[in-house]
Order: structure tokens, then C-alpha cells, then sequence
């Protein structure tokens, strides 16, 4: 199925969760970021039973430091 993460077409197969698209996306490198979907903001506590759902926009946000 086809989704947008970061405004960049992929495509998953079903019942793919959250967690799995941050994995794919980050790696081990989940420490200061957010995401949403559709514009709605996703708990780190729901991300393992969070399942993605054809034409899901997510967006994936990383603080940064700076002055």
C-alpha cells in the first residue's frame, strides 16, 4: 500500500506499525523526535500497535539544538 513519510512516496505492506516505519526510516537513531499522522501527533507509547493504513502521511519531526 502506498503512504507519504516526509511528503516521499513508499510503500508498505499491511499491518505494518509505526515502530516499524521509524526503525526503517532512523534506525537506533530515535532519541529527540515526534511523529505524526495526518497531522496528529503519535505517543512513542502507541508506536508498536500503531498500524499504517493506505495513504497514511506521516511525518517525522527530529529536534534539533541551536540558538
Amino acid at each position: 500500500m502506498e503512504i507519504l513519510i516526509n511528503n516521499q512516496k513508499q510503500i508498505v505492506t499491511e499491518n505494518t506499525t509505526l515502530q516499524a516505519i521509524v526503525n526503517a526510516q532512523l534506525g537506533d537513531k530515535q532519541k529527540g523526535i515526534a511523529v505524526a499522522i495526518n497531522d496528529t501527533v503519535i505517543p512513542k507509547s502507541n508506536w508498536e500497535t500503531h498500524i499504517i493504513q493506505s495513504n497514511d502521511n506521516i511525518l517525522i519531526i527530529k529536534a534539533t539544538q541551536g540558538g
